[in-house]
């Protein structure tokens, strides 16, 4: 795996972790612009907590969509039976068929434990790493390029006292 794949990876677990604790909060009302009927009850949550509201699961969900720009049918299988009022297809959130899924699962598990194993054992730390932190809306985030007029000449560092 490449070092971008497994920082962009490590990103998007922190991010998770930090969706998990802001989950565990009542829920809030849904942002202006993106409102929706209420969530049914989650059913096959393996990383999140099992006691989340369909409500809780679907705000994380919009936060993880637009840190990943992308959408739930990029990790979520079309369901061929059952249809939306509009005709279109409704998704079976709890299908494990796609390979993005367990991908995402993974990298929620990397993102908690960056956070909890290394993150928040920094003293003042600051904010954690989130999916956005690497990811900054593309589902597949370039390799850094540090910008061209970094200076390469460092100072010396002092010398060590015999």
């Amino acid at each position: 795996m490449k070092v971008s794949s497994l920082l962009c990876s490590l990103a998007v677990a922190l991010s998770a972790a930090c969706s998990v604790a802001v989950a565990q909060q009542p829920a809030a009302t849904a942002p202006a612009g993106h409102a929706h009927p209420p969530a049914p009850p989650p059913t096959n949550l393996q990383v999140l907590p099992k006691d989340m509201t369909g409500d809780q699961v679907h705000e994380i969900m919009h936060k993880w969509e637009a840190a990943l720009g992308t959408e739930c049918s990029t990790c979520h299988a079309v369901d061929p039976i059952h249809k939306r009022p509009d005709g279109r297809p409704m998704l079976n959130f709890a299908d494990d068929s796609k390979p993005e899924k367990a991908t995402a699962r993974l990298m929620v598990k990397m993102v908690e434990e960056i956070n909890t194993q290394y993150i928040g054992k920094i003293d003042n730390s600051g904010t954690p790493v989130t999916c956005g932190t690497c990811h900054r809306g593309h589902l597949d985030p370039g390799p850094f390029v540090p910008p061209p007029d970094h200076d390469h000449e460092h100072p010396a560092p002092p010398a060590i006292p015999k």
